[in-house]
């Protein structure tokens, strides 16, 4: 994010709140999900199918427990996938989650500007309420919400969710994403988009814009 850090000032002209995702956006975590799903499938005698982690990107937690089940037909419930990839990744992102480099720095440079501030997150409050405390961000945000009970990102239920929070109209904000179909899905709602480069990105380079 440091070439954002002096951003031309049309990028933010009219917008009164910014929206973003963590994982991969803000937080350098997306080796966290890749490591549980090693382990957790390894466990079960699979190794993990190099198309997995592309379908789930949009899932919810539960979407994506219910999915895995289905996929590799595990007699569990989607409540003990769910609890056993927390309770893995809980550790991890409570001491090694840290932000991407200049991260905290254009946080807080949106703040000077007087543009509110929401999360939008797939992950788990959990896992993600802790790696925010940690890193010294909670108290920048004005909103954080996740896709709990709502559909995942490839719908905008939960940026549209944090925008109302906001108090923001979907044409007053902009949205940090690393998500190619998520970046898709909010401009067709009016949102203003920045794609985030992140190494889980390079299948979809297109998208992808190195800050």
């Amino acid at each position: 994010m440091e070439k954002l850090i002096n951003a031309n000032a049309d990028l933010f002209a009219g917008i009164k709140g910014a929206i973003f995702d963590l994982d991969g956006t803000l937080f350098d975590s997306l080796w966290v999900w890749e490591e549980v799903d090693r382990r957790f499938l390894s466990k079960r005698g699979f190794s993990v199918p190099s198309d997995y982690s592309q379908t789930i990107s949009t899932m919810s937690f539960r979407q994506t427990a219910e999915y895995t089940i289905k996929r590799f037909k595990l007699d569990e419930t989607p409540e003990r996938l769910m609890s056993e990839w927390t309770n893995m990744s809980r550790e991890l992102y409570a001491h090694e989650i840290f932000l991407k480099p200049f991260a905290k720095e254009f946080l807080e440079k949106l703040k000077i500007k007087g543009i509110k501030l929401g999360v939008a997150t797939s992950s788990n409050a959990e896992l993600y309420m802790p790696a925010l405390r940690n890193n010294g961000i909670l108290e920048f945000f004005d909103s954080v919400a996740d896709t709990t009970g709502r559909r995942g990102k490839d719908f905008p239920d939960v940026y549209l969710a944090v925008a109302k929070e906001l108090g923001i109209a979907p044409s007053e904000g902009i949205v940090f994403e690393d998500l190619p179909v998520a970046l898709e899905c909010v401009h067709r709602e009016g949102f203003r988009t920045v794609a985030v480069f992140d190494k889980h990105c390079l299948s979809a380079p297109e998208f992808c814009d190195r800050f």
